[in-house]
């Protein structure tokens, strides 16, 4: 066999090894992104439906204007978070909010019968199973996509082609304090 053909095959099994890992990053980041955009679209529904469950509320508790506040408060601070870091934050504050709005809704029993309020009430159970799912389906990417690039040799074409870490959907310490504190009702 000549050298050079042997050179030449080596050097076509190298590029054809790159190209294939490059690759499997590229389909493994698409993914994450695809989630990403799957619990996007959970957390937009849910935030949609928060001012028609506040509005119904409002009717029958109108004394209430403090807790009100927070939960639109909330909700714009996960409008306007754009990474997930920040959004699984602010969603964490947002259903510490919307606890103390049902724990609200539990001190009135004309509205706990109120057909629009179990309706909403009904949605947004089905928006958050839904939204639990995206998020597992997230953090599953995320773990796939980060373990295949810090691995051995993807890395290597990992750092040459710009492959970035990705951040799992976590509602962080502080979130986690919010969500284990039981909502404060008063009278």
């Amino acid at each position: 066999m000549n050298p050079l053909f042997i050179g030449l095959g080596i050097i076509v099994l190298i590029i054809f090894f790159v190209i294939t890992l490059y690759n499997g990053l590229v389909m493994k980041r698409q993914r994450v992104n695809q989630a990403f955009a799957d619990v996007d679209v959970q957390l937009k529904q849910r935030q949609n439906l928060i001012p028609n469950l506040v509005e119904t509320v409002k009717g029958y508790a109108k004394h209430e204007q403090e807790t009100f506040q927070q939960v639109i408060a909330a909700r714009n601070a996960a409008q306007s978070a754009s990474t997930p870091g920040e959004m699984s934050q602010a969603e964490g504050m947002l259903t510490a909010s919307l606890g103390k709005l049902f724990a609200l809704a539990e001190a009135y029993p004309d509205l706990k019968a109120n057909q629009n309020f179990i309706q909403l009430q009904n949605e947004l159970s089905a928006i958050e199973d839904k939204l639990a799912a995206a998020r597992r389906f997230y953090n599953s990417a995320v773990q796939d996509y980060n373990t295949s690039r810090e691995q051995f040799p993807a890395a290597l074409i990992a750092g040459m082609f710009n492959f970035e870490s990705r951040d799992f959907f976590d509602v962080g310490v502080e979130g986690r304090e919010v969500l284990s504190t039981p909502p404060e009702v008063k009278f």
